[in-house]
């Protein structure tokens, strides 16, 4: 700690004691650390660090509270500022503004039931966060949270049946605050429920069987619930249908005012022309005091893009709880958002929300903020559902993304294509996309350029239920570090991998590493298209240069399969490239087990350097090297049976 004298007069001399304490996200005291600073400060002195000692740290919200002793020549009524708090996190993956309850961990009654672990796709407890869900289905039947902090508002991840013909069921079920009724929250079940071919599953259950069975759903509580309140999902007489509860979300929301009434221009009303207008005034403002345009709270009605150009503009938001766009309710698949030019660079999109009526995969349209050939862009507290993808980047550079929600997508969250460089993408997190919640693509069919000093820190992808949570497909001299990937359902948390997709053509990884570290990939891996049974990290050199790879500190716990799976694509019988260049460190791979199912062959396995025969694939080729590697708990730790990879590990 550091003192400083912020008064005007000298301290007084002596020790200074000084008293840290951590406290947990539940308010109890996890350390006391204590120290003293000896001696006198003069006005607007600063003494030199007092070391109070260390605390070995577990992932979790924390508030350090600091407190000096009250000195001798302070008036008291400056003595409130010796005490000090600061909020931090600990951990890998984003640090958001809620706390998650797993339903399995609240406390049931009625009759409700817990139901899983399994990891089958289609089943509620298969597709549910920890592969965990509580059912209600009769009446009576309820789960109950204890509030670690003060709330007023809920999110629950949810599955309800659908319609007979596939276009969804609507229902509602009722909370309760410390017993007594609050109000009911609105679901629905058309955003969910796809059936049929993996690849390009749709919305008749005639199709087959079904995937992508849950949503979610978002309710202001109204007064706020206090810090060790009860709120409990109940299924009444009045709710309707039955229910499986994967978890929910507690947040403390507060509007966030006009920043400035001069310099922010307001819609007269919140159609998509009064937006369009407002946009439009502060681009053809000559007196230089329009920077932006604030959007008070309300629903924003949208059935196309908003155009940006001309000057960049601020977009501002009264937060995602209380400022949202939204899409015709009854229409379905509606391409809307922000269509900005490079006119605008420099503009920035901040505190909103943005729900869609996406349900089925639609290539192409469906992107909240599609832009090519911008830079400089802040996208930052924004909220997106139901649409195909939150960003597509095509050469769009030095663009910031942070502090976003995104959530129950048909495509990818967060894509980097096409020479985007120099980009940083923080604090986000993924839930439920349809394709890879975060992606670096160095496709080349629109711009040829590599893709070069991007930062992809302090990510969540959780559920991805088609594709990777993590992807990168090669470029140059990028970073990925401090990820968290969990309950991947037919694909790696992470994939490395040098693929080409269809005729598009791309680069693959530069002699200037790529480094990714800290990861956790948490029940990761899965099965897709057909035969292919993948790891809890995939490294796969395909079509493109596999080189330069630089992990370090990576965790990978419980994967479905295998730990890490190593595969080169093949023509014929020729590898069309090996992976090489590759070293991993510090590397933990524990709970690989048998998985007992159609692809038990490929399963238990730590690290697997793939051999079998697959279409198009052959024994994978190349070398890797490990050092500090740790094996626990895996039904085999290292499979490699080909004369084509060499694994070299070191202590």
């Amino acid at each position: 700690m550091t003192l400083k004298n912020q008064g005007t007069i000298a301290s007084a001399g002596g020790d200074h004691a000084i008293t840290l304490t951590l406290l947990d996200d539940k308010g109890a005291t996890v350390k006391t650390l204590t120290g003293a600073y000896t001696g006198t400060l003069a006005p607007g002195a600063t003494a030199a660090p007092v070391s109070l000692g260390g605390w070995t740290a577990a992932n979790g919200k924390y508030t350090a509270k600091v407190v000096i002793a009250d000195d001798a020549n302070e008036l008291p009524v400056k003595r409130a500022n010796n005490t000090s708090q600061q909020a931090f996190f600990v951990g890998r993956g984003a640090n958001m503004p809620y706390d998650t309850y797993e339903a399995e961990d609240g406390v049931t009654g009625g009759g409700a039931q817990v139901i899983g672990p399994n990891r089958t796709i289609g089943d509620l407890a298969g597709e549910a966060s920890g592969r965990k869900a509580v059912t209600l289905n009769s009446t009576g039947n309820y789960v109950q949270f204890t509030t670690r902090a003060d709330t007023n508002s809920l999110v629950t991840r949810f599955s309800i049946p659908d319609s007979a013909g596939g276009g969804g069921t609507s229902a509602n079920l009722d909370i309760y605050v410390d017993g007594v009724f609050r109000k009911a929250i609105d679901l629905s079940s058309k955003y969910m429920w796809q059936y049929g071919a993996e690849a390009s599953p749709n919305n008749s259950p005639g199709s087959g069987g079904p995937r992508h069975i849950y949503d979610e759903a978002n309710v202001l509580l109204g007064d706020t619930v206090k810090a060790g309140s009860t709120i409990r999902l109940q299924k009444d007489a009045a709710n309707t249908s039955t229910y499986a509860i994967d978890f929910i979300n507690l947040e403390q929301v507060t509007q966030v005012p006009n920043p400035d009434p001069a310099a922010y221009a307001v819609p007269a009303g919140t159609a998509q022309q009064d937006v369009q207008n407002a946009l439009d005034k502060v681009r053809m403002d000559t007196t230089g005091k329009l920077v932006g345009v604030y959007l008070p709270p309300g629903t924003y009605t949208t059935s196309n893009k908003f155009q940006v150009y001309g000057k960049a503009v601020k977009l501002v938001g009264a937060g995602p709880w209380f400022t949202r766009f939204a899409t015709p309710p009854d229409q379905e698949n509606t391409d809307a958002g922000f269509d900005v030019q490079s006119s605008a660079n420099g503009s920035s999109f901040t505190g909103f929300g943005f729900f869609g009526n996406y349900t089925s995969r639609n290539d192409g349209p469906g992107k909240v903020f599609n832009w090519s050939n911008v830079a400089n862009m802040t996208i930052d507290n924004v909220w997106v559902e139901h649409m195909m993808c939150l960003y597509w980047g095509t050469n769009t550079d030095h663009i910031t993304i942070k502090n976003t929600r995104v959530r129950d997508l048909y495509a990818d969250g967060i894509n980097l294509t096409n020479g985007s460089s120099d980009n940083t993408i923080s604090n986000v997190e993924a839930r439920s996309t349809g394709d890879d919640s975060f992606a670096l693509f160095p496709a080349t069919d629109i711009n040829n350029a590599d893709e070069t000093g991007n930062v992809f820190e302090n990510l969540s992808a959780l559920l991805t239920w088609r594709a990777a949570g993590f992807a990168v497909y090669g470029g140059t001299a990028n970073t990925f570090r401090n990820l968290y990937a969990a309950d991947m359902l037919t694909y790696p948390g992470l994939t490395i991998g040098t693929l080409k997709f269809g005729s598009i053509p791309a680069l693959g990884f530069g002699t200037d590493p790529t480094t990714f570290q800290g990861i956790s990939l948490v029940r990761s891996g899965g099965h897709f298209w057909g035969a292919q049974a993948f790891g809890a990290l995939w490294m796969y050199s395909a079509e493109y240069e596999f080189q330069g790879i630089r992990i370090t500190d990576l965790d990978i716990t419980d994967p479905t399969y295998s730990g890490i799976m190593f595969q080169t694509k093949y023509n014929g019988s020729t590898p069309l490239n090996p992976i090489k260049d590759s070293v991993l460190t510090h590397v933990s791979i524990s709970g690989a087990k048998r998985s007992g199912d159609a692809f038990d062959a490929k399963s238990g396995i730590g690290i697997w350097a793939n051999e079998l025969p697959e279409p198009g694939q052959g024994p994978a080729v190349g070398e890797v090297t490990f050092n500090d590697l740790k094996l626990s708990g895996n039904a085999q730790d290292i499979r490699n049976t080909t004369s084509t990879f060499k694994i070299n590990t070191n202590p």
